[in-house]
């Protein structure tokens, strides 16, 4: 048995020759190997495919439930979350996931009482969040995205880090997506 996991950039391969006990959950023992090798994000088994495909069609359909309408699958909640590619070459990578994820939190809080919203995060989707997370290229582009945004009345987060007053990321409520994707449409995944 061969158990592969992935973990940012690398993936760890154990292959197990022996059990420690005869219970039916795989243990390592102390005779395994385990082998590390780079990690390529093409060739990466556990990425969806949607990592190699356009902001328009880049997120995951859910599983079948064997009754789900197909119009229902494509109109699923999501939240886009957009980065500043200058930022993400330039900062500490923590940090700037660290920005998506306060942009993220505060576009869910500040519209906590709004249906999709209250939707996205019920108990019965809490494990199933679709959130797509794009890049433009720097500060001129995250604000006159923001302001495009809301010249079409879509509501979003634009996150500005204090106090160096730096926008640095946008959030979007969530929106089926249907409704918000067209808005993103030429924007590149986040690599």
């Amino acid at each position: 048995m061969t158990c592969v996991i992935s973990a940012s950039r690398f993936a760890f391969s154990i292959s197990k020759s022996t059990r420690l006990c005869s219970c039916s959950s795989p243990r390592v023992s102390p005779s395994s190997s385990l082998s590390l090798r780079s990690w390529n994000r093409n060739s990466n088994p556990f990425s969806s495919a949607s990592m190699s495909q356009s902001a328009e069609t880049n997120s995951v359909p859910p599983p079948d439930d064997g009754g789900a309408k197909a119009e229902e699958i494509a109109d699923v909640l999501i939240q886009y979350v957009v980065l500043r590619r200058d930022l993400i070459d330039s900062w500490p990578l923590g940090s700037v996931v660290t920005q998506g994820c306060h942009a993220s939190v505060s576009a869910i809080w500040l519209n906590k009482d709004d249906p999709h919203t209250s939707d996205y995060c019920s108990p019965h989707n809490i494990d199933s969040m679709h959130k797509v997370t794009l890049e433009v290229k720097g500060e001129t582009q995250i604000v006159n995205l923001s302001e495009k945004l809301k010249a079409n009345s879509i509501v979003h987060k634009l996150w500005i880090e204090q106090p160096e007053n730096i926008p640095t990321c946008l959030a979007t409520k969530p929106y089926p997506k249907s409704i918000v994707s067209p808005f993103f449409k030429k924007l590149k995944l986040c690599k």
